[in-house]
């Protein structure tokens, strides 16, 4: 393998890793804000034991998403250096955002969230858990900004040439609102909500099936249902609005998702396909006349571009893209279908002891993992050839100095280092279940530790 296939691979595998966690942190995060504002109104202490269970998950996710995501700063250095020569004028604003307005504002608040139970008043405390989920949204916010520039670049112009030549903001509101920015930050918030609630839906599940903690996780898996309809159904809209948005923006990406080599009036979708790029021919075709331009336009009729309007050294490798997007849709759905079967089970009190059911509830914390993956999957390799879209391809972004054997050696490295760092993870995340919501708080074993 060459080093521009090894330097995406590794890129991909430790953005990939590092995805687990973040959307984790911000779902538990709005959870946490909804069962705290809870305690506040009602008084009622089952509340407040949910909330100081959920802070410890919460504060796992944040230290493992906070260690994995530094390798990537370093890597844009490392291996993309005419990549970051090129944007860092562009990524400088709202990385810098990110750091200065998310990341400190998290990290200042976190210190209240998790040892200021009994030191600040419950209203302080309350303040500081909003602010720490505001942070995680904001963290977000900046990093798909920054991301979507690279989709749909806007407010810039080009300086230089050569290996000088680099992307200049002209209008940071134009950067920032770029013509993909809102419909992918939606999107990946509600994934991100997704990931929560069914974390929280699988665990409660597995403590009912337990007979373990049953009030404790009766209450959890009620406003744990509710917040994952709620992020499913508006998944489902937040989808709808994205393609459209690649419709008008990256037509060659909307025609991998659907494998769409000609152009088409009536487009269809295709529930299943699989596609060989070489023959331009897909095999086991079942598709739906029309329902791709009519989701993409309103209309029956609307034009659909193909693949073949492009050159071939313009399309992205279309299985790979076909097959994830499809899986993603697939998984949504299942989701969605999942959230509003445990609604209907919860209205008619056959829920809580329906073990078929709570089986599916623990399995479904791997649904949102991997349809946020495949939805990267999606959006990334949707994108190439171009690392920039229309401006800079990837090859062209790759540092000139760093050899395939070394970057293969730091991907075993990453390898091994990562698969001691999830082994971690695991077992304190399985720990914390076990121990479950009597186990004792974070503030006393601060006290055990300063003692």
């Amino acid at each position: 393998m060459d080093v521009l296939l090894l330097s995406r691979i590794q890129f991909a595998f430790t953005v990939g890793f590092h995805y687990i966690y973040p959307p984790l942190s911000i779902g538990l995060g709005v959870f946490l804000v909804i069962t705290e504002g809870l305690y506040l109104i009602t008084k009622n202490p089952l509340y407040e034991k949910i909330t100081k269970f959920w802070v410890k998950i919460f504060a796992l996710t944040f230290a493992v998403g906070v260690a994995t995501g530094i390798v990537m700063e370093f890597e844009f250095g490392t291996n993309w250096a005419s990549y970051s020569r090129f944007v860092g004028d562009v990524f400088g604003s709202p990385l810098a955002a990110e750091g200065v307005f998310a990341f400190f504002l998290e990290s200042t608040f976190l210190g209240l969230l998790l040892f200021g139970w009994d030191k600040v008043k419950p209203k302080t405390h309350f303040f500081s858990t909003i602010m720490v989920a505001l942070g995680a949204h904001m963290s977000a916010f900046w990093i798909v900004v920054a991301n979507s520039w690279q989709q749909t670049p806007a407010g810039y112009k080009i300086v230089g040439e050569g290996i000088n030549r680099r992307a200049e903001i002209t209008d940071f509101w134009a950067m920032v609102f770029n013509p993909s920015s809102i419909d992918r930050i939606v999107h990946v918030l509600l994934g991100a909500w997704q990931a929560g609630a069914f974390l929280i839906l699988s665990i409660s599940a597995y403590y009912l099936l337990k007979n373990r903690h049953t009030d404790f996780a009766k209450t959890c898996m009620k406003i744990g249902l509710f917040f994952a309809l709620i992020a499913s159904v508006g998944q489902l809209g937040s989808g709808h609005s994205s393609a459209i948005g690649v419709s008008k923006h990256q037509p060659a990406k909307l025609a991998a998702f659907e494998g769409l080599y000609d152009t088409t009036d009536k487009a269809p979708i295709r529930l299943f396909a699989w596609v060989n790029d070489e023959k331009e021919k897909l095999y086991f075709d079942i598709k739906i006349p029309g329902v791709l331009s009519l989701l993409v336009s309103g209309k029956l009729n609307h034009t659909v571009k193909g693949l073949r309007e492009f050159d071939k050294k313009d399309r992205p490798p279309v299985n790979i893209v076909f097959q994830a997007y499809h899986a993603m849709v697939g998984i949504g759905m299942g989701l969605l279908g999942l959230s509003v079967l445990g609604v209907y089970l919860l209205w008619r009190r056959r829920l809580f002891d329906n073990q078929k059911v709570l089986l599916v509830f623990v399995a479904s914390v791997l649904g949102p993992q991997l349809a946020n993956q495949l939805g990267w999957i999606c959006a990334e390799v949707g994108r190439q050839p171009w690392v920039v879209y229309g401006l800079m391809r990837t090859s062209e972004g790759l540092s000139k100095v760093v050899s395939a054997g070394q970057v293969m050696g730091s991907i075993l490295m990453f390898g091994v280092v990562y698969m001691f760092l999830f082994a971690a993870f695991m077992y304190l995340l399985l720990d914390k279940i076990n121990k479950g919501p009597d186990a004792p708080e974070i503030t006393k074993f601060q006290g055990t530790i300063t003692k």
